[in-house]
């Protein structure tokens, strides 16, 4: 919903309290963050905290990682006012995530070194694969930035009771600059303990929430659910059914598509997303990545289940009416469940939370950004390998400020927009222009260097025209530009296209090129890949 189309409410809370717990947190971590810079001495400790890491450290910072402003604020607003076409965005993220793990996780972390980059050109050409991976990679985090960046302008904006658009461009970009400093001071080694301690308020708090929510109704959860509906019915005009399909996407076949379309990006979304991937590089063995794995599946499966009931106890206690008049739209729905359940207090405490979720998420998406510039186009492509470590991390920290710009003009643009559905838009861009090489580059022998660029192009080029031209950016109420329309794509999310059309043209470039790969390099990928033989010497030098 556009802020500008929404009604002012009163305000929330105590904007002191609120501000104050938010200053409390960031002055905590930036503790962490200074002394982990401390340590950050290689390129190796600037991008995966020289792979000092447990597993369960990693676990949990894998959790604090991905539950994004998606997860917490963005997806309890979708459910709140659509029911249960919201909640395809949780069971979506946690499929997604399961996918990710079984299909490349573990390969990807045994394979390369620092970026995905090192993965898609191991046994092809450098140069080419490189910048084209490197190029998706930045795409990828610009659009998950952009809606982590609007969801802190809509958080600040509850907070606060600001409803003006020039003083919520300012929040995002105050935010912007803090996420900046996180990642040139702390690194990797930094930014790991920011998602850490952001994982465990974050799972606590929406626990603790949900505890409330169910002991308000006797933990009833059918009576939960009736209540739900019961709001919802009363505050919709003609009623609205939250507990089936259609209250979001309808029942039209157009509606179905996009459904549909969302699914598929969010299923296979996850395992072509670089800074998830690239956490497995932070942990020293693949015995410890397989642990990292256990705990990273128990908390987010855990979070997950917390988002039903957060979204339906926001539905029956706020309402939706509330919600959508609210400052933030439907992002507000967990901080207005909070005011309600506990007061200013938790209110306060659960808007930190939110906080450190958004810093967490866009830290780690930037230093994955930099990274990937740094290391693959400017140590790989321009310099051929050969560049001073010093002046690699040095070329990461401008970029990280290049990215951070970027994000905070492109968060401004997207602010008032659902994050969970803009998040699934770039889950879009990463299941289309990744995932695609990825998978073909551990397990199909005949695949090359051609394939593997028409592959990252064409579903880089596809995906991003086709969401440039569909109601995502203009042509209806919710669109970025709702005052404007040159949208020909009927679907909001494309991926249903982009998808098989990124499959098909990595195989078509694969088979109509004469190039037949380097057969000691597949042998010695393929025995990488599974062992992690190699792994450790590759990161040792």
């Amino acid at each position: 919903m556009n802020i500008l189309a929404q009604a002012e409410t009163s305000m929330v809370g105590n904007p002191l309290v609120n501000i104050s717990i938010f200053l409390v947190f960031v002055a905590a971590t930036m503790v962490f963050v200074i002394r982990a810079s401390r340590t950050n001495k290689t390129a190796a400790d600037f991008y995966t905290g020289g792979r000092g890491f447990s597993g369960t450290q990693n676990g949990v910072a894998i959790a604090g990682d991905y539950l994004s402003a998606a997860s917490f604020l963005g997806i309890a607003g979708a459910i709140a006012v659509f029911g249960y076409d919201g909640f395809l965005y949780s069971v979506g993220f946690l499929v997604a995530w399961l996918v990710a793990l079984l299909l490349v996780a573990e390969l990807l972390r045994n394979t390369g070194k620092f970026t995905m980059a090192d993965v898609l050109s191991f046994r092809l050409k450098q140069k080419p694969v490189r910048t084209a991976a490197a190029a998706s990679t930045l795409t990828v985090s610009l659009f998950y930035l952009l809606a982590q960046m609007a969801g802190a302008g809509g958080l600040v904006a509850l907070l606060l009771d600001v409803n003006d658009r020039a003083t919520q461009s300012l929040i995002i970009a105050l935010v912007g600059a803090l996420m900046i400093v996180y990642v040139l001071v702390g690194g990797m080694k930094g930014t790991t303990w920011v998602q850490i301690i952001k994982a465990v308020m974050l799972i606590t708090g929406a626990g603790i929430m949900s505890a409330l929510v169910l002991w308000k109704f006797g933990f009833n959860i059918s009576g939960l659910l009736g209540s739900a509906q019961d709001t919802v019915n009363g505050a919709v005009e003609g009623g609205r059914d939250i507990l089936a399909p259609g209250a979001q996407y309808g029942i039209n076949e157009i509606s179905k598509l996009n459904m549909l379309s969302l699914a598929l990006a969010l299923v296979l979304g996850t395992a072509g997303l670089p800074h998830v991937l690239m956490r497995f590089y932070t942990v020293p063995t693949a015995k410890e990545a397989r642990r990292s794995v256990v705990w990273a599946i128990a908390l987010i499966g855990a979070f997950y289940l917390f988002t039903l009931i957060l979204g339906y106890g926001a539905a029956a206690i706020v309402g939706p009416e509330r919600i959508l008049a609210a400052a933030g739209g439907q992002n507000s729905a967990a901080p207005l469940l909070a005011y309600e359940l506990g007061g200013t207090l938790l209110l306060g405490v659960i808007s930190a939370v939110a906080f450190a979720t958004i810093l967490a998420v866009v830290a780690g998406l930037t230093i994955t950004a930099s990274a990937s510039f740094a290391h693959d186009i400017y140590a790989n492509v321009i310099k051929n390998g050969d560049v001073d470590e010093k002046k690699q991390v040095k070329v990461s920290r401008i970029t990280a400020v290049v990215i951070g710009a970027l994000a905070i003009g492109l968060g401004i643009l997207a602010n008032g927009q659902n994050i969970a559905f803009l998040v699934a838009l770039a889950f879009a861009v990463a299941a289309s222009a990744n995932l695609p090489t990825i998978l073909y580059s551990l397990f199909w022998k005949r695949f090359n260097t051609t394939g593997s660029l028409w592959s990252i192009y064409g579903g880089l080029a596809s995906v991003i025209i086709l969401i440039v031209f569909s109601p995502a950016v203009s042509g209806a109420p919710t669109s970025m530009l709702p005052n404007m329309d040159f949208a020909w794509f009927p679907l909001s999310n494309p991926g249903i296209v982009s998808i098989p059309l990124a499959f098909l043209l990595g195989y078509l470039g694969s088979v109509l090129s004469s190039d037949k790969g380097n057969l000691a390099k597949n042998a010695e990928m393929e025995v990488r890949s599974l062992t992690g033989v190699g792994a450790e010497k590759a990161i040792a030098h």
